[in-house]
């Protein structure tokens, strides 16, 4: 671990290179330093362990403080990542402030001023939930010494620059799909969240993994794209069922999209699992409240919240963590949503 001990500006600025006032204007965060020399400063002062007033003073005078941001909006998901954060957070002095972004909102804040913020009021770091994140974004949070970490982010981590916690999704994803062909089925859909988010590609990705291992060919009109929510699962089901040759199984990427095809199935008279078998994706509380209950992939949402909070409490200690990114694994729950094929 590094010292916290604080070195004067002027080692600082031997160090980098620079004069002792651009050290100053790095550390309170101004903007008129040009982004390669602020890299620089930064570099400095980590390497001497240098940590902002902000921080030393939170750190005297009462418990860690971290933000949590909630990007996308499922509750039971979310809810599930919040009992875990909250756990962790009881068992220490750590204060937890929960705020929720939607995507389009996250990408419109100025970051400089929200960091400049956390680091006046003493902020120790920030998780951000299902959250598309920028280098630009964790800079901003980081060169004032507020650690960053995202628990499932909607993109790769840009050359590394965030640590983040995730789950086994292609694993869970090709778990999921033999499942399902286990019970001789082949007409498999898959309803995904967005486009471009990591976790549902790479379920999507597990999925086709399972189908070619069969010989059986992924078909294009049985994938859809949209997001983790009832209202996209329906919409994908309606259209699905509207096909030719509608599939006899799907595979929902979140247990919230699940409800959605649930739904509509009753719409069209359709009994799950005897016309329609159906596994989600998740392990939230849902899946045993729906009827019939849902088959489902878990993930370990609680513990990926308290690793999560652990992670970014030991990056505010200047410590490293053991992986950028960490995966915990799933596991299929086979309950009452999935059955044979009949003939």
């Amino acid at each position: 671990m590094k010292s916290s001990a604080k070195p004067v500006l002027a080692t600082v600025a031997a160090l980098a290179g620079v004069s002792t006032p651009t050290v100053s204007k790095v550390i309170n965060g101004r903007d008129d330093v040009a982004e390669s020399t602020r890299l620089r400063v930064q570099s400095a002062l980590d390497e001497l362990g240098y940590r902002s007033p902000a921080q030393r003073r939170s750190r005297l005078t009462g418990p860690a403080m971290v933000d949590l941001v909630i990007g996308v909006h499922d509750g039971a998901y979310s809810m599930e990542i919040l009992h875990g954060i909250l756990d962790y957070a009881a068992n220490g002095e750590v204060d937890v402030v929960v705020s929720s972004h939607t995507p389009n909102k996250l990408a419109r804040v100025d970051h400089e001023d929200w960091a400049q913020r956390m680091q006046e009021s003493g902020r120790t770091g920030i998780i951000f939930v299902t959250s598309e994140v920028t280098s630009a974004q964790v800079l901003a949070f980081s060169r004032r010494g507020i650690a960053v970490m995202v628990i499932d982010p909607l993109n790769s981590p840009p050359s590394g620059d965030f640590a983040s916690v995730g789950a086994t999704n292609w694993a869970g994803g090709k778990a999921a799909t033999e499942h399902l062909l286990a019970l001789d089925h082949e007409r498999i859909a898959f309803f995904g969240g967005p486009a471009a988010a990591e976790c549902s590609v790479a379920r999507l990705h597990g999925y086709l993994a399972a189908l070619m291992s069969r010989g059986i060919a992924a078909r294009s009109d049985y994938i859809t794209d949209g997001a983790f929510t009832r209202e996209s699962g329906a919409e994908a089901t309606r259209r699905v069922l509207s096909l030719p040759e509608p599939p006899t199984a799907i595979f929902a990427a979140s247990d919230t999209i699940a409800l959605g095809v649930l739904e509509v199935a009753r719409e069209r008279g359709l009994r799950v699992p005897d016309d329609l078998s159906l596994v989600g994706f998740d392990g939230t509380p849902l899946a045993e409240q729906t009827l019939p209950r849902l088959t489902s992939v878990a993930q370990p949402l609680q513990e990926m919240g308290r690793a999560a909070l652990r992670g970014v409490l030991r990056l505010s200690h200047g410590e490293q963590l053991d992986a950028t990114h960490m995966e915990l694994a799933t596991e299929l729950v086979v309950r009452d949503s999935t059955a044979q094929l009949r003939s």
